[in-house]
């Protein structure tokens, strides 16, 4: 009798393993249909963006990257604008417009071409800004500031900002 039962166990035992082997891989169509995933990347993750006092006459345009995997990239940061010179009068003549923008936006806006964008601030000398920027999947992405002189302004302006990413 225990001779019975050992054997029935091996059996099932020998059955149950050659189950597990036989199952099939993921085809690549199944293993496409999952979605990707953005993972946290390590806390107190910050990249300096730009910091920077700079003349503004017509447009300047400042690149960053975010890094792949970044589940909630946020920018955060101030600039101010003086008519003339540094550390000039701070008026409506010192005002610019500022711009957040992804990778078409920005080669629309170099190319003259009428684009969205992620986000604007107009006619202003100084402000401060706090923006959350899409997760940035399994490849990195890029964005600009851009900082613009209004159209009819022949003066030159002095911008100073300091811009970090935190991750």
């Amino acid at each position: 009798m225990l001779l019975r039962t050992t054997l029935a166990a091996l059996i099932a035992i020998f059955l149950l393993a050659g189950e597990a082997c036989t199952k099939e891989a993921p085809t690549p169509a199944q293993t496409a249909e999952r979605p990707e995933r953005v993972a946290p990347t390590p806390a107190d993750t910050t990249q300096t963006v730009l910091q920077k006092t700079f003349n503004l006459k017509g447009n300047a345009t400042f690149p960053f990257e975010i890094p792949a995997h970044a589940a909630q990239p946020h920018l955060h940061g101030i600039f101010e604008s003086t008519a003339g010179r540094a550390r000039g009068q701070a008026s409506d003549e010192a005002n610019i417009d500022f711009l957040i923008m992804n990778q078409e936006q920005e080669t629309d806006f170099a190319n003259n071409r009428e684009s969205e964008t992620m986000f604007a601030v107009e006619a202003t000398h100084n402000q401060a800004i706090n923006f959350d920027l899409p997760p940035s999947m399994s490849q990195p992405v890029k964005y600009y500031l851009v900082f613009r002189s209004p159209e009819k302004s022949k003066d030159s302006k002095v911008v100073q900002a300091d811009f970090r990413v935190d991750f």
